[in-house]
């Protein structure tokens, strides 16, 4: 679960502010939306609203580089690349990320604070939840010069070994620009246990789902786990788009590629003795993929059948190339769906209406807020404003996004407003009553026939 995310001097957030998933204490409404962890709670469900340009992207994008910079192991190039721009003193301050969350029922507080390209400060600490008193787990340092000190536990300090092990981390492992999380979380220690759960959190239980998302390895998963199959199928047929099935097409590898291509097809088996899983995906530019993946002694090139029914009840298979930028798109989110309903994963999609009629993700929307059994959250920014509705969001979960007049971005909940739960607020957010849509005012003066009077003829 996510409880809360602090960004500071990052893309378009000039001063520190925070995102969260915590109910507003006085709000009475869809109370099934309150997910409860040892006399806390943390909402399912948020959506975030703004203008072009207003930053909620931004608030996507900045979590989606810190997974990567701590699941890769690689330095903070793109943090680094993205500082705040409009600071009066200049770009020479640090940058913060910081997240609060609750990984298999411990909640933690993690942070990095970059500064010059350096770690300047990482910590993680089992949080009290402001309830009681934070616990460190490990505290790191970096000097200007790139010099790193560890601090943990007064208990793991007082162990003679343990003193030994931060020695040969400090001397051989530990970057002064590389995140030490997922280098403590694969050390057999006991106690860096709770260090690997924080890790996991990242690599697993955090999704983020850009709009240049694709699906991954569909055909294999409906080939390979009949319970997926059936839920993709249902879930897809469901939404009246015309799908009747979804099947995956398996071809020896050999057959497919033919001796034609017999160089590509050795590089790939190459290949796969070394890729996670033993699975590799290959993607046209239009969107279909082929998974590569090894069972057994053979090698299989599967690949996504969409079916449709024609003309006298005839059955059609497709390729995924063949469908709609829309289809594609909620075949992207379908392991999502399964999961977030299933398990306490956190699902965070940019822009969740690209290319889907607003009908459409209305009610697929509806169908998770309405559905008391959920586990996961689901945080998404958009521009539909048909979503804007009290029977689907809490006043908690509505968040907005606008820039402030030093060209920062500034998030608020709609819970700010003191609004009855029976009011419009899609009206009044079309109506400018909660700010974070675009002015237009302006454009009744453009004239923009002045700059191509003399346009050529073609």
């Amino acid at each position: 679960m996510l409880i809360r995310l602090v960004i500071e001097n990052i893309l378009s957030f000039g001063e520190r502010k925070e995102f969260h998933m915590i109910p507003y204490t006085r709000l009475g409404t869809l109370n099934t939306h309150k997910y409860q962890f040892d006399n806390f709670q943390v909402l399912k469900l948020a959506s975030i609203y703004g203008a072009n340009g207003a930053g909620k992207s931004n608030l996507v994008k900045a979590l989606y580089y810190l997974k990567k910079l701590i699941a890769n192991e690689e330095p903070p190039f793109r943090i680094m690349e993205s500082k705040f721009k409009f600071h009066p003193g200049g770009t020479d301050f640090s940058q913060l990320l910081a997240v609060e969350f609750i990984q298999e029922g411990i909640p933690f507080y993690y942070a990095l604070e970059i500064f010059d390209g350096l770690i300047k400060t990482e910590e993680l600490y089992k949080s009290g939840l402001g309830k009681k008193t934070d616990e460190l787990i490990f505290e790191r340092k970096t000097t200007p010069d790139g010099k790193t000190a560890l601090q943990f536990s007064r208990e793991f300090e007082s162990d003679t070994k343990n003193q030994l092990l931060k020695e040969i981390l400090l001397e051989e492992f530990v970057k002064p620009d590389i995140p030490v999380l997922k280098l403590l979380s694969n050390r057999e220690n006991e106690y860096f246990r709770t260090v690997k759960l924080a890790y996991r959190w990242f690599e697993h239980t955090l999704e983020i789902i850009t709009p240049e998302s694709k699906p991954q390895a569909l055909a294999h998963w409906i080939d390979m786990d009949p319970d997926f199959k059936l839920f993709a199928e249902d879930l897809m047929c469901s939404l009246n788009i015309g799908i009747s099935s979804l099947s995956s097409e398996k071809t020896d590898i050999r057959e497919f590629f033919g001796e034609d291509n017999e160089n590509e097809m050795l590089d790939l088996s190459r290949q796969l003795r070394s890729a996670p899983h033993r699975m590799l995906g290959i993607r046209s530019r239009r969107g279909d993929e082929l998974v590569i993946v090894k069972e057994g002694e053979n090698i299989w090139v599967k690949r996504l059948k969409v079916g449709h029914i024609g003309k006298g009840k005839r059955a059609v298979l497709f390729n995924l190339e063949e469908e709609s930028d829309g289809t594609i798109r909620l075949l992207d989110f379908v392991p999502a769906i399964r999961s977030v309903i299933a398990s306490p994963r956190i699902f965070v999609i940019d822009e969740i209406e690209r290319s889907i009629h607003p009908l459409l993700i209305k009610e697929l929307v509806r169908k998770f807020s309405e559905d008391e059994d959920t586990k996961g959250q689901l945080i998404f920014t958009t521009h539909e404003s048909n979503l804007l509705d009290q029977k689907i969001f809490r006043r908690d979960e509505i968040w907005f996004a606008e820039k402030d007049q030093n060209g920062s971005t500034d998030l608020y909940s709609l819970s700010e407003f003191k609004e009855h739960n029976t009011i419009d607020i899609r009206k009044g957010y079309l109506n400018g009553r909660y700010g974070s849509i675009p002015f237009l005012a302006n454009l009744q003066d453009l004239n923009w026939h002045e700059h191509v009077a003399h346009q050529p003829a073609v």
